[in-house]
């Protein structure tokens, strides 16, 4: 804080998204365990006379490993703010730090969400990027993912940028002042874990994410709001997620409309596509019975 030369708002609480159920973990080299969006194990796995596979998640232990790991990760990551290793910045004051003194932020995002909405003259390295790759095990965990809640949140299959200390060590030195932010806070968070293990001392975490920064606060480019960026799936495209529906209530009757259209517009194609099934089986069984 001192180092950007502003006076900053005193350390607060960190907020971290809770009712959600949290993607799993794995630890790096003994830094903080990073949420890593990969399928739970399976076990139990039983097939039923019709044929059909049915896989039980068994959870329970899987559950309080997670939250046993995400509560010690916490209080490193509290630990390091509480001891200066960290400072916090407000998206406010990241704005202002850029403006007055010349400090570039540090995107660490993925491309999903960078390629929405991003602070103008930014540096983008991801910590997790989508996971493009086409072999078994990656199929497997997007189609788990997309079946536990992918098709509606819209949340990829993500993988670590193992490269990530890598490119910021080739453009920053390590005595070089670093703004850290991602949509939410946690993973810019986690970064400065891994930033500070790596020997960066002047790491600053914008506290909340660009998801908590309003649009006067930092200069944005890019198709969407920051609040925006970090939605997606089927909630997206029907304007139930909780940031849409702030906005709808600053922008008004227009903007619902949109979306009402899009859910009748769903709803006459599911009617349509289940008449046309019902046609088409009709239409079998007169086959069958000529």
């Amino acid at each position: 804080m001192e180092t950007l030369g502003l006076q900053l708002s005193p350390t607060i609480a960190l907020n971290f998204p809770r009712n959600r159920r949290p993607t799993k973990w794995k630890y790096l080299s003994g830094f903080a365990p990073l949420p890593i969006a990969t399928a739970p194990s399976f076990s139990n796995i039983s097939i039923r006379r019709n044929g059909v596979t049915r896989m039980q998640v068994v959870e329970e232990e899987y559950e309080v490993k997670q939250m046993r790991d995400m509560a010690a990760a916490k209080k490193r990551w509290e630990a390091l703010v509480r001891e200066g290793k960290v400072k916090v910045l407000t998206p406010k004051e990241a704005g202002y730090a850029i403006q007055l003194s010349d400090k570039t932020l540090l995107d660490v995002r993925p491309s999903i969400e960078r390629q929405k909405a991003w602070v103008k003259g930014s540096t983008w390295i991801p910590i997790f990027d989508v996971d493009n790759s086409l072999d078994a095990g990656t199929l497997s965990r997007k189609i788990t993912g997309f079946m536990m809640g992918g098709w509606w949140s819209g949340v990829p299959t993500l993988s670590l940028n193992k490269d990530f200390l890598s490119k910021v060590a080739e453009k920053y030195p390590r005595d070089k002042d670093l703004i850290l932010a991602c949509q939410k806070g946690l993973r810019s968070l986690a970064a400065c874990e891994l930033l500070y293990n790596a020997g960066y001392e002047n790491l600053f975490w914008v506290q909340g994410g660009l998801e908590a920064a309003e649009e006067e606060d930092l200069e944005r480019e890019g198709p969407q709001p920051f609040k925006l960026a970090g939605i997606g799936g089927l909630s997206e495209f029907l304007g139930w997620t909780d940031q849409q529906r702030v906005a709808s209530a600053k922008e008004g009757w227009g903007y619902r409309l949109v979306f009402s259209a899009r859910l009748l517009g769903l709803i006459l194609a599911a009617d349509a596509l289940f008449i046309g099934a019902q046609q088409f089986g009709h239409y079998l069984e007169n086959l069958r019975s000529q």
